[in-house]
């Protein structure tokens, strides 16, 4: 029986050894990262590939998983969902969250940004320091600061002037652009970016605003005859950033956290690199489509502005906490 007993204690040993021999050094991390956007070269997940690819690289037990084309999570959804804890990463534009944040419809306002450059300088200024702390304020904190130029863009004609939209049925982005295209006469509606294209279909829409890299990875060129790009005058330009549920970030370790950060930085450097070839991009598209490409002149981008201050921007100033401030910060970037 005492032979019984040590044999079997041998055996146990023996087992638990080899299990620990075999078992990883630590358990692996896996985060998992949604967005609304195609997952077949839009760059926007292409950034999400490259802080996922930098986290893997690292040899630091860290894996994100992509799930692109909304394909985890409704384009609205991802908000409660990140602030939740339920989604870890997530390249999301606020503006979406506007309804339950009001200060959001800052990061789409029309004419606010004007132009990739001075984009750039935007990010630096205080008007961004004080979006970070709002984002941050509601348990998220960004990876990537990314603004993406866009236009309108119609199957009925080319939008250049206020009263190009009387009688049309527009997709607005968010609310700041929609009080402006409904002040020029527009009826709106508001599907997601990645249901754009049946909209126009079905008949839904006849018109849209949209960034230039969801314009051309969405196909748009296939239902649609004219659009205004950006140019000199980018009416529409929409803050896109790569987003972090505070609660996931607080899970990982410093050296994990450090490398989250830094790939965040290297995805914001690689969409700034690309941001004025994205664009060009697809302006190229739509022409070799035969869709007919125009941009605003300074007076057409005038009226349209005189259009936002009455309307967007009014109603912002006026129901939006610090609304006015927001505004004010981010036109006094040069």
């Amino acid at each position: 029986m005492a032979h019984l007993r040590i044999g079997l204690l041998s055996y146990i040993v023996v087992a638990f050894a080899t299990a620990m021999l075999c078992a990883p050094a630590s358990a692996e991390t896996i985060l998992r990262a949604s967005h609304q956007f195609p997952g077949n070269g839009d760059v926007r997940d292409d950034m999400v590939r490259l802080v996922a690819k930098e986290a893997h690289d690292a040899n630091i037990g860290l894996t994100i998983q992509d799930y692109p084309g909304a394909s985890l999570f409704k384009p609205h959804a991802q908000w409660d969902a990140l602030i939740g804890g339920e989604l870890d990463i997530s390249l999301f534009p606020p503006d979406y969250a506007s309804g339950k944040v009001p200060e959001f419809s800052a990061t789409l306002m029309p004419g606010l940004i004007r132009s990739q450059d001075r984009a750039k300088r935007i990010d630096h200024s205080p008007f961004m320091k004080d979006i970070h702390t709002i984002l941050e304020r509601h348990g998220v904190i960004v990876l990537s600061d990314a603004w993406f130029a866009g236009g309108m863009a119609s199957r009925q004609g080319c939008i250049l002037k206020p009263g190009d939209l009387k009688g049309l049925e527009f997709r607005a982005a968010g609310p700041t652009f929609a009080a402006m295209w409904q002040a020029a006469g527009a009826s709106i509606a508001t599907p997601p970016s990645n249901e754009i294209y049946n909209a126009f279909q079905t008949g839904v829409v006849q018109a849209t605003d949209t960034s230039l890299a969801t314009f051309g990875s969405m196909r748009l060129y296939e239902v649609v005859k004219c659009l205004t790009a950006p140019g000199n005058n980018a009416l529409w330009m929409m803050y896109e950033p790569l987003l972090m549920s505070k609660k996931s970030f607080d899970k990982l370790n410093k050296q994990q956290q450090a490398v989250i950060l830094k790939a965040g930085k290297d995805a914001q450097a690689f969409y700034e690199s690309k941001a004025d070839a994205v664009n060009e991009k697809t302006i190229k598209l739509f022409e070799e489509k035969k869709v007919k490409v125009v941009t605003l002149t300074d007076a057409e981008y005038d009226a349209w502005i005189a259009v936002a201050k009455k309307s967007a921007y009014a109603e912002f100033a006026r129901n939006v906490p610090d609304g006015r401030k927001l505004i004010d910060e981010a036109l006094a970037v040069k």
